[in-house]
């Protein structure tokens, strides 16, 4: 029997912290459970599977900002944990309302500990369980996989592979391309009702070639039918190997994004450029996609790459989806620009990032194009979640400066430049510097600063009035101005 939120509320390990359900979760209790795991790291998201419960000690969540917290919980649920409990005390004294809103609207569990107890013993003692339990469901998967490899071996199709899988799991079964063709499917002898849903991806050789879609009954059991659906991937990949092999440009595209990923020695890339469609010396551009959805985001990429551009490969690697875009040689500076635009409908879910590379003059540049791409979502100001695409070129003061200015050259040139301004904001709270920043990237016009940052136009003058006095007089019309803005890029590093 597969174990459930309620078990973990009734083991001893468990019982010993005091759990109180937080939020108004429909069957919250009746949710499986894969695994327990314990991170005080905020960012720890992209490296969960779902089907976690995620113990937190409260302590980063303690100082967190309220949208950094909320940005916590909405990543955590689309990457499908089951619960998420909390330990409150003097540092944390109760879980903020904000976590406990976005978990209620989004229908995440969330727990508080009441008391301390230790998160080793919790985790040793449940993911026993939960390993006997494993165990058991690979031996059943492999049993599955070897079925259905018995069936493939006899001449059986994809509906009968697909019907071998949905007898044993007793969940409905279909298999669908990437641009939603349905390949194959069966449907299993269950009582029909409530079902839950689960996906596996099935790759050939490195590319999403279809889903398989699983509907497990709720009195089934999801995480037996979705291992089971893991361990006959490559059974269904060769069976789709052999009804729809992919050409040898397909493959010369997956051995290309491979190369420039790992950032190859050019020659290579000149011999699988050509072969995969891409011209030696024409100019391209990388782009990036960190995501917890990557797999499911790349036909949408692939589709928007396919009408923006002659000629385009990607790939998709855990939670990163890269891509790169041959882009025509006479227009290439505006057909980039067009590019980024279109990419802003790709949707991507929240705790996702995008980047588009700088040009680069040949497919032997094409690692350096990823490289700064990447360098840019590193550079990203905040949480680095925000909507849109990240254009480098926008950063491209940055990733010069991070790469060649050590950082404390980088704090003594904006120390003696905006020292003033700087010290003024720390005193009075105020917010010259952003002010500044905005000023001079709107490239010192005061009425288009003024609506960016939502002030009066007086404020916006008497602001300036004050930073001009503070960094001594207006700086437009002399070699000062280029100085101040570079320090305020600086500064965001």
């Amino acid at each position: 029997m597969p174990l459930l939120l309620s078990d973990v509320f009734e083991h001893e390990s468990l019982k010993a912290a005091e759990p109180v359900l937080r939020t108004d979760v429909p069957e919250a209790l009746s949710r499986q459970l894969r695994w327990v795991h314990s991170s005080e790291v905020l960012d720890i998201a992209p490296l969960l599977r779902g089907g976690e419960l995620l113990l937190s000690g409260g302590q980063a969540l303690a100082t967190a900002s309220d949208e950094r917290r909320v940005d916590y919980v909405r990543q955590l649920v689309a990457r499908g944990i089951t619960a998420l409990a909390i330990e409150t005390g003097p540092e944390l004294p109760a879980i903020p309302e904000s976590m406990l809103d976005a978990g209620q609207a989004a229908g995440l569990p969330i727990i508080e500990l009441c008391k301390v107890a230790p998160f080793v013993g919790i985790m040793q003692a449940i993911n026993s369980l939960l390993v006997s339990e494993s165990v058991a469901q690979l031996q059943f998967g492999d049993e599955t996989s070897h079925a259905m490899a018995a069936e493939l071996a006899h001449g059986g199709g994809l509906d009968q592979l697909l019907a071998v899988l949905a007898s044993r799991t007793g969940a409905g079964a279909r298999l669908v391309s990437p641009s939603g063709i349905t390949l194959g499917s069966a449907t299993a002898a269950a009582q029909p009702g409530p079902s839950t849903a689960t996906t596996v991806d099935v790759p050939v050789r490195g590319v999403l070639a279809a889903r398989l879609e699983l509907e497990v009954p709720d009195d089934g059991d999801a995480n037996l039918a979705r291992v089971a659906g893991e361990r006959c991937v490559d059974i269904l990949g060769l069976a789709l190997l052999q009804r729809m092999p992919p050409g040898l440009k397909e493959l010369a595209g997956i051995e290309l994004m491979r190369a420039v990923s790992s950032g190859t020695q050019s020659w290579r890339l000149q011999q699988l450029g050509p072969a995969s469609g891409f011209p030696a010396s024409g100019p391209v551009a990388a782009v990036v996609v960190r995501s917890p959805a990557a797999g499911q985001l790349r036909t949408q990429l692939d589709g928007i790459l396919h009408d923006e551009v002659p000629q385009s490969a990607s790939y998709a690697d855990n939670a990163e989806l890269i891509a790169l875009a041959a882009l025509p040689h006479p227009t290439a500076v505006a057909s980039r620009i067009a590019l980024i635009q279109a990419l802003q409908a790709l949707e991507v879910p929240d705790g996702s990032v995008m980047a588009v590379g700088p040009l680069a003059q040949g497919i032997g540049e094409a690692p350096w194009s990823l490289a700064e791409a990447r360098r840019t979502l590193e550079l990203l100001p905040g949480s680095g979640t925000g909507p849109g695409v990240a254009d480098a070129e926008d950063f491209a003061v940055e990733r010069l400066a991070e790469g060649s200015l050590d950082a404390a050259t980088r704090e003594g040139f904006v120390r003696r430049q905006l020292g003033a301004v700087v010290e003024h904001d720390e005193q009075r709270r105020s917010e010259l510097m952003r002010t500044l920043a905005v000023w001079l990237d709107m490239g010192c016009n005061t009425a288009q600063a003024a609506r960016e940052l939502h002030l009066e136009r007086q404020s916006m003058h008497h602001r300036l009035q004050r930073i001009f006095e503070l960094c001594g007089g207006d700086p437009r019309g002399t070699g000062r101005l280029a100085a101040l803005h570079l320090a305020t890029r600086l500064a965001r590093l």
